[in-house]
């Protein structure tokens, strides 16, 4: 079995500086030698056999259980060594069959009535507050920064992001304004408090979330126009909103639901009104997520592509105003949390165990890589009903990015709330 285990390492890595130490004690150095050397031991054979089977999910598996040990270097390194040298390649039937399975699978679910929406946003968005408090900006925006101009801090970017949705969303006083998924509730504060009189409804299906963001905007003397609900958007009747705004949902809608979506995304805007949508997206249909995502951290999630975002837009009567690529930006974005989340590893211990610590690091370490080397990018796309409720240029773009910054000039600090 170890000499399987190597042939495929040394199959897969041609470029790099790998110090491979298997479970019989062997060490073998493997690639060109350039590059920070990365050194790795496998504890045991199973753990071998494990990752020569099913790479995608297997090898986070062992790194969480301690299996998969990095004696020099982190997960991220070698993450990175091996997609220098190949990009989601299948080496042999076995794994092209598992993939297969997978998809099939996921499709099959994305598409089931049974509502588990609730369920999957528990799994990840009801975990305790303090652990996002260990790596998250003081508003706690758990979505792709917007690092422009480049090289400022992940505060300064997250402030950015927010800044863009809102110039994008071209803001009047008085309007009704509803977001898919408002998180802890800093985009809803944003927007209301720079515009005069806006009435918003923020929805989720996170009860932890949307305790703290309710106390956030009651704190920020908001609650009066500033509201959170426990409500899923697919059963949301009754109400019109002049601006709709998504930050980070739609990969948890599911492949089978994209039509669904958008119909209400039509039903909830106003004739006259304006959506954006910020969501992640990949170069080509992938058809399935990740298997490990999919099975720790986003289960029956599914990252787009543009196109297949767009079809679903046009079937429901919608128009696309503007379609914006950030490519990089989640990169840096998750370069930022890593760093951050791992430098408080006793604090993420503490509150779980090493098991878990292992688990999210795997995560947020295979997410950067999958923006830095399989292509992902963050999509931004402006909807509407009709062609004259945008600009027929970009220009206004920056010009209300400009009065927002003034806005944020005289904003009060935000502060946490820990329930």
């Amino acid at each position: 079995m170890a000499s399987t285990f190597l042939s495929l390492v040394r199959k897969i890595i041609r470029k790099g500086n790998l110090k491979l130490t298997l479970a019989d004690g062997e060490t073998h150095t493997i690639g060109d030698g350039t590059g920070e050397l990365v050194v790795v031991r496998i504890a045991d054979e199973e753990a071998e056999r494990l990752i020569r089977r099913d790479p995608t999910l297997k090898l986070g598996e062992m790194y969480m259980e301690g299996r998969f040990i990095l004696e020099q270097g982190n997960i991220y390194d070698f993450l990175e060594t091996v997609k220098q040298n190949t990009i989601n390649e299948i080496f042999d039937i076995p794994m092209a069959a598992l993939l297969i399975g997978r998809i099939a699978i996921q499709q099959v679910k994305s598409r089931l009535p049974v509502n588990r929406n609730k369920r999957n946003v528990a799994h990840h968005y009801d975990l305790s507050e303090r652990l996002f408090e260990l790596f998250l900006d003081e508003d706690w925006q758990y979505s792709c920064a917007y690092y422009n101009p480049p090289g400022i801090s992940l505060e300064e970017a997250q402030l950015a992001k927010k800044r863009h949705i809102a110039a994008k969303l071209l803001l009047e006083p008085n309007q009704r304004v509803l977001e898919i998924g408002s998180g802890w509730g800093g985009m809803g504060m944003y927007l209301a408090e720079a515009t005069p009189g806006l009435e918003f409804t923020g929805i989720t299906l996170s009860e932890e979330q949307l305790k703290i963001a309710r106390e956030r905007a009651r704190k920020r003397g908001l609650a009066d126009r500033v509201r959170f609900e426990l409500q899923d958007y697919r059963t949301m009747t009754g109400r019109t909103f002049d601006r709709i705004v998504s930050v980070g949902m739609f990969e948890h809608v599911g492949i089978g639901n994209f039509d669904k979506y958008f119909k209400k995304v039509h039903e909830l805007l106003a004739d006259d009104g304006v959506m954006l949508l910020h969501s992640i997206a990949r170069p080509k249909p992938s058809f399935a997520t990740n298997a490990f995502i999919e099975k720790y951290i986003f289960p029956q999630g599914y990252v787009p592509s543009i196109g297949e975002a767009l079809p679903p837009i046009e079937r429901a009567g919608l128009l696309v105003r503007d379609v914006e690529i950030l490519p990089l930006h989640y990169a840096h974005t998750l370069r930022h949390w890593r760093e951050r989340f791992v430098a408080n590893k006793a604090a993420a211990v503490a509150l779980y165990d090493e098991r878990f610590f292992r688990m999210w690091e795997f995560y947020l370490a295979g997410s950067e890589i999958g923006f830095r080397w399989d292509e992902l990018f963050v999509m931004q796309i402006q909807i509407s009903k009709n062609q004259f409720s945008t600009p027929d240029n970009r220009n206004y773009i920056a010009q209300n990015e400009a009065k927002l910054k003034e806005f944020e000039a005289t904003r009060p600090p935000l502060d946490k709330v820990i329930l």
